[in-house]
């Protein structure tokens, strides 16, 4: 797309020449007076403003505020024959990106006007990062709406904007890093940096270094100084992921960070003062490792100023349909297939399995059953035996054995009980083909096709 640009000079001669110049490369609109430019700036968006300081009327600074304030903003450079260090230096901080004197030298303007498209163009792409980003991690961007994940955003709206430190409790894979970056996002510090660290991952002395950084010369193979974690974050949040796993000396310069907000780099002695928020994550009983001397108590205190306990997905059965929604959608448009349907044996099933690995497990089965199956629907019988929660059961063994293993395994149930549950285990051996689970069973089809309408529940079909 060829950029455009508006010329505003109260001088014909001289917005027509730059016209000129300036056609074959820009789309060119000319202006008379500021207002005259505020109408064209009104009616079509710019990509480049140039505007002469003095004319009759509102001046060049006007027009520097009116282009500024539009949401999608132009560069804007200045001319004028008054050019003096006051007038560019009011210009600069309007805003104008560059400054020119007259009469204007073209190739020096083109090199501007090319500098200030790059920089437009920059601008743009970090304001829908930042977009993207807030929309990926604002709170409301969260999938879910069961009553546990409610307290839990709730709580956290309430902190979000203090300086508050805060503690995220819960087992692996229940999404303590997304609520971490929710937390960043909507705080006063969003456009700071975010920056996570996970403590587990990394030996005692890496740690150390990669949290605080070194200075040259600190041990062996420090040949320059380094910059560490906390100081990368600084005018944002870091983000420590497992801080049960860190050692006892760690433990101590965390413990100064938080009562005096400086750290010192591996090797150094100089102090130096950071404005970082503090978010931790555990999937440990932190009091319980206090108590058993493996924890600082006096950390732990300092850590524990806000609580937040994630849920396990096993307590959010109802936000599973809405989360398998999300992810089966995402991995089909990444692999290119149609969106897999979930039958709603399927999705009972799924929403009574326990998910030990919680929603990273829930990613990874949709992954997996988006790739395999590529479209088409998903039904109880296609999951596997550990979703109804049953391991190599009765039913790889010989057709006679389902009975009698099941029965025996079973034996507190009644006579009816016993024998619903035989019949959905064959027909989920069967993979719902009622013929194969009659032979499993050891029944005819039409005994199989009577105990099917008597409990009609069972909801199974011919396949």
């Amino acid at each position: 797309m060829v950029p455009s640009v508006l010329i505003v000079d109260d001088e014909k001669h001289t917005r027509e020449g730059l016209q000129q110049a300036l056609a074959e490369t820009y789309d060119v609109s000319v202006a008379a007076s500021a207002d005259e430019a505020f109408n064209l700036l009104d009616a079509q968006p710019f990509d480049i403003v140039l505007t002469d300081l003095r004319m009759p009327g509102k001046s060049g600074l006007k027009v520097i505020d009116k282009a500024l304030a539009l949401p999608n903003r132009p560069a804007v450079l200045m001319m004028t024959a008054y050019g003096n260090i006051e007038t560019a230096v009011e210009a600069m901080k309007r805003g104008a990106v560059d400054f020119l004197t007259k009469p204007v030298n073209i190739e020096r303007l083109e090199v501007l006007m090319q500098r200030a498209l790059k920089t437009r163009t920059l601008e743009v792409e970090v304001q829908q990062l930042h977009e993207r980003l807030d929309e990926k991690f604002k709170l409301d961007g969260i999938i879910g709406a069961s009553a546990p994940l409610k307290a839990v955003l709730d709580k956290m709206r309430l902190v979000a904007a203090s300086r508050a430190t805060i503690l995220i409790e819960g087992e692996s894979g229940t999404g303590k890093e997304l609520i971490a970056q929710a937390v960043h996002q909507s705080s006063p510090r969003s456009r700071g940096p975010f920056v996570a660290v996970h403590c587990a991952a990394l030996s005692e002395n890496l740690l150390e270094s990669e949290l605080f950084g070194h200075e040259r010369g600190a041990f062996t193979g420090a040949t320059e100084r380094r910059l560490g974690r906390f100081e990368s974050a600084d005018g944002g949040t870091l983000f420590l992921d497992e801080i049960g796993e860190i050692s006892q000396s760690t433990q101590v310069k965390l413990l100064r960070f938080l009562e005096t907000k400086s750290i010192e780099r591996v090797g150094g002695t100089r102090p130096i003062e950071l404005d970082v928020r503090l978010v931790a994550a555990t999937n440990r009983d932190l009091e319980r490792e206090v108590r058993a001397g493996r924890f600082r108590e006096d950390l732990f205190f300092r850590l524990n100023v806000v609580r937040l306990h994630m849920p396990p997905l096993r307590e959010r059965a109802d936000d599973i349909p809405l989360l398998l929604a999300h992810f089966i959608r995402v991995f089909s448009q990444e692999n290119g297939v149609p969106v897999l349907t979930v039958e709603p044996g399927a999705l009972r099933t799924l929403q009574g399995y326990a998910w030990p690995g919680n929603i990273r497990e829930l990613r990874n089965f949709c992954e997996n059953a988006v790739v395999l199956r590529r479209g088409g629907d998903l039904t109880e019988y296609d999951l596997e035996p550990k979703f109804r929660g049953e391991g190599p059961g009765p039913l790889d063994s010989a057709p006679a054995a389902p009975a009698a293993a099941s029965l025996a395994a079973a034996g507190s149930l009644s006579i009816e009980e016993n024998e619903k549950r035989l019949l959905r285990e064959a027909l989920l051996k069967a993979r719902g083909n009622r013929t194969k689970a009659a032979e499993l069973m050891g029944v005819s089809r039409r005994t199989l096709h009577r105990k099917i309408a008597q409990w009609p529940e069972l909801d199974v079909v011919d396949r």
